[in-house]
């Protein structure tokens, strides 16, 4: 009788509510009447072809049809998705949220009754805990699953987008050994419960056994905001910001070595971004380029917890105390916060 373990009870707990995603494009081709090849371009007449280009992983959060994913995995409005259930039915999603800053997104589609994965809380992880990583993996085979432990937590990494070609910088992520691959994107990693604490967000290519994913509890901050207000918002300061380290402190001469320097920022395109935000809540509050913040909500600023992790602490509309540094001297100013658009 085969062994019936722990990581096999979480996986055949939470495996019914995996799907996989697919992306597919009307892409343009010539074809050829000759039918020699290379001067189809030339002599050829133009065909549109819808082709699959891409996929991932997701998976169902409530009965109803909600799905939770990263955002890279639907993040080009000109593409067609598909969700394939675990029975190999398929359906046309509508995508309630995408959230650039946690790179999660919401989905839904219309079928009622789904199985579900419950949601865990990822602020209570431990270094070396067990956890399952389940998803698509490359985008052919599905139900992969691998497993490993928690690596590291709170981790940063420059991830960019395969469509836009951007760099986003992603933080507070839950570093694994997990095997996290290309297709297992928005897949869950889970606790040994079969909890999802995490949502498998990337790799590093040429490293082994480095992988990466997103806090759940990121995920549960969307689906509330996303119930509440029919769309996730995000908590606006309104300013360009290096954080600071040892080497910045040195670079610049600087006073400290922790703090977020606001700082302004060459753009290619549009010439010089502006330090503080015309009209935003740090403009409106005082803040100036050059000056550091230290702490906001009395939550200083760190290399642990840099700005935009701290502003996740606190509400839209919330009235805070900034504390900054200005020409050598502490000063605290009074902001509230508005809501990123």
């Amino acid at each position: 009788m085969p062994q019936d373990s722990p990581i096999i009870r979480a996986v055949r707990k939470v495996l019914p509510a995996i799907v996989s995603i697919t992306m597919s494009k009307c892409l343009e081709f010539f074809e050829s009447p000759s039918g020699i090849f290379g001067l189809e371009e030339f002599f050829g007449t133009p065909r549109r072809k819808k082709v699959k280009i891409g996929g991932g992983s997701g998976f169902i959060v409530d009965s109803s049809g909600i799905i939770l994913t990263n955002r890279h995995v639907v993040e080009d409005p000109q593409a067609e998705y598909i969700v394939v259930l675990q029975n190999e039915e398929k359906y046309t999603p509508e995508i309630l949220a995408r959230d650039p800053i946690n790179d999660v997104a919401i989905l839904k589609i219309e079928k009622g009754e789904l199985p579900t994965v419950e949601l865990g809380d990822s602020s209570k992880l431990q270094l070396g805990q067990e956890v399952i990583a389940i998803g698509n993996a490359l985008g052919l085979f599905q139900n992969t699953v691998s497993t490993g432990v928690v690596s590291g937590l709170s981790r940063e990494i420059k991830a960019k987008s395969d469509i836009t070609q951007e760099k986003t910088r992603l933080r507070g992520l839950i570093q694994t050994d997990a095997a996290i691959n290309p297709g297992n994107s928005g897949g869950p990693l889970i606790d040994i419960e079969g909890k999802a604490i995490g949502i498998n967000a990337a790799m590093v290519f040429g490293a082994e056994n480095i992988g990466f994913a997103l806090p759940i509890n990121n995920a549960k901050k969307d689906l509330e905001e996303l119930k509440k207000y029919g769309r996730v918002r995000q908590p606006f300061l309104g300013v360009r910001y290096l954080p600071i380290t040892k080497e910045l402190k040195e670079r610049f001469n600087l006073p400290i070595d922790f703090g977020a320097l606001v700082i302004s920022e060459p753009d290619v395109s549009k010439g010089i971004k502006q330090a503080v935000v015309p009209g935003s809540p740090a403009a409106r509050a005082g803040l100036k380029e050059a000056d550091i913040i230290l702490e906001i909500g009395n939550k200083k600023i760190t290399a642990d917890q840099p700005l935009d992790d701290a502003l996740q602490n606190f509400k839209i509309g919330q009235q805070l105390p900034l504390k900054i540094l200005r020409h050598g001297r502490q000063k605290t100013l009074k902001i509230i916060l508005g809501e990123k658009k």
